[in-house]
This record gives structure tokens, sequence and C-alpha cells, in this order.
């Protein structure tokens, strides 16, 4: 469940710091801080994301061993 309240506490971190630097009213030297925590935070929550995509893209087969899931309705479409 850490995970979970990780990510959101950075989703909100990083909210902060965008509503921060719109208003347009940071001194130079904080917003360039305020920009670097912010480009690591948006990392941190991509890389948590591309994580939970590929779990969700991987299935066990009957035998416990991981797949790719396939749509079957791509091959329709």
């Amino acid at each position: 469940m850490a995970k979970k309240n990780d990510f959101a506490q950075s989703i909100s971190k990083l909210e902060e710091i965008v509503a921060a630097l719109e208003k347009g009213d940071v001194p130079l030297e904080d917003a360039i801080e305020l920009y670097k925590e912010g480009m690591t935070l948006s990392k941190s929550c991509h890389s948590q994301l591309e994580k939970a995509e590929k779990q969700l893209v991987t299935m066990m087969d009957e035998e416990g061993i991981e797949t790719p899931m396939t749509n079957n309705d791509e091959k329709e479409a």
C-alpha cells in the first residue's frame, strides 16, 4: 500500500509545484529548484506507471509462465 501512497503523494506534490510555477511570482533560483524537483517527481511517477502497465499486460499461463496478454479485438479492426 505504500507505493500507492507514494504515487499519490508524488502527484499531489507535482501539482503543487506546477501551480507555484504557473503563478509566476517565484524567484528564479526557487523556480529552478522547483522545476528540478518536479522533473524528478515526474520521472518517478512515469516509471511507476510503466511498471504498472507491464503488470497489466502480462498474465500467467496455466503452467505459471508469464505471457503477454493479447487483444483478439485488435485483429478484427
